[in-house]
């Protein structure tokens, strides 16, 4: 069976545009391994108290949350979150600097 990006989020709350926050809240029993991908394909930029992770992906600026909660900014479609929920959860695509 072929894994999803979906198989990973429990919900999407919010909507696209350049002035609009996305959140993506993790599945809780997956958080752990779904962090563990985004951590090794995103570029960390600021950590605030271990609890707080301020990343970069491509030209995509996000904050991660321990909780599994994921905060996007200025995503313009959900075409486009979509293809970087892909390239961070799915095992296929690599790590770009």
């Amino acid at each position: 069976m072929m894994t999803t990006a979906s198989d990973y989020i429990a919900r999407i709350e919010g909507t696209c545009g350049a002035e609009s926050d996305i959140i993506v809240v993790l599945k809780f029993d997956k958080k752990d391994q779904a962090l563990e991908k985004i951590f090794k394909k995103a570029i960390l930029k600021n950590k605030i108290a271990g609890m707080i992770y301020d990343l970069r992906f491509e030209e995509y600026s996000f904050r991660v949350y321990a909780s599994g909660k994921i905060i996007f900014r200025g995503i313009q479609s959900k075409q486009t979150l979509n293809k970087i929920l892909d390239a961070l959860l799915l095992e296929s695509i690599a790590k770009k600097d």
